[in-house]
């Protein structure tokens, strides 16, 4: 992965005044993508792809790879990798989070990193390793599905 061009905060939607401050313009297809990935939230390039071609059907997938390459390099995405597959991507503005991933019905939860301090601080004191969080996702079952299936294990007991 390349070096990232920019490293400081990203504190604005205003997607226009960022790129300009990089040195980039906002081409409609820059917009097209920031858009769909802000409106789907934990979206692949594929799912990315769907919603752009809703307003611009002459888009391609390279297009939208090349532009989330080159919007994460400037800070104003990032992506998380949430099982098999193609990363994720989300808004880089909005807070780092880790993600819950549900193996039963793939939902994913944002939990914010305080929940993951005490370890990663002792990442940091027993190894001195430094870790990058926001690319962090924790498999399990979701507390909607946990309650399915004690429900279905209860009921198979019964029987």
């Amino acid at each position: 992965m390349p070096t990232p061009l920019y490293t400081g905060p990203v504190v604005s939607t205003d997607w226009k005044t960022d790129l300009r401050q990089r040195g980039y313009r906002l081409t409609p297809q820059r917009q097209l993508v920031l858009e769909a990935v802000d409106a789907l939230e934990h979206a692949t390039p594929d799912d990315i792809l769907c919603e752009v071609r809703r307003t611009a059907s002459g888009v391609n997938i390279s297009t939208v790879y090349r532009t989330l390459e080159l919007l994460e390099e400037l800070g104003l995405v990032s992506h998380a990798h949430l099982g098999h597959g193609a990363p994720t991507y989300h808004l880089a503005d909005r807070h780092h989070h880790i993600h819950l991933v549900c193996r039963d019905c793939d939902d994913v939860t944002e939990a914010d990193l305080s929940v993951v301090a005490e370890f990663t601080e002792k990442l940091r004191a027993g190894f001195g390793f430094e870790t990058d969080m926001k690319h962090f996702a924790i498999f399990g079952r979701c507390a909607s599905c946990t309650a399915t299936r004690k429900a279905a294990e209860d009921a198979s007991a019964k029987s």
